[in-house]
């Protein structure tokens, strides 16, 4: 398996495709990158050399943000939002929906497993 940035890229699957793998590399930008590195897009990951390797490598670090400095910047940027106390920062701090969705129905994902509260004694209950 060819190793790029520090992530194993499939040996099986085309460049295009493989580059993919990468966090914050997706379809478009791998095909700018086989592009702007002369590498041919449809042959074998496992075909790549060292040369090309190293190419890919120093075109992704040079002109984009991936990888470890993306995931850092994306959580930088999350932690700003909290300790300024602004809406989306208590959004992400209470673990709800950000981004303006309804939470009375269709919130599980961000809000986990239901909660089960104690329901309302009937009125046969009472006497």
């Amino acid at each position: 398996m060819p190793r790029l940035l520090g992530v194993d890229i499939p040996n099986d699957k085309r460049v295009s495709t493989s580059l993919t793998y990468l966090y914050g590399v997706g379809p478009k930008v791998a095909r700018e990158v086989c592009v702007k590195t002369n590498i041919n897009m449809s042959k074998p990951a496992r075909e790549l050399d060292e040369d090309e390797l190293s190419r890919l490598a120093s075109l992704l670090e040079r002109d984009y943000v991936v990888e470890g400095p993306l995931r850092r910047q994306l959580t930088q940027n999350i932690n700003r939002l909290r300790e300024v106390k602004c809406y989306r920062g208590m959004r992400h701090r209470m673990g709800l929906p950000v981004r303006g969705q309804r939470t009375r129905t269709n919130a599980r994902t961000r809000k986990g497993p239901r909660k089960t509260v104690a329901g309302k004694k009937g009125v046969k209950d009472l006497r």
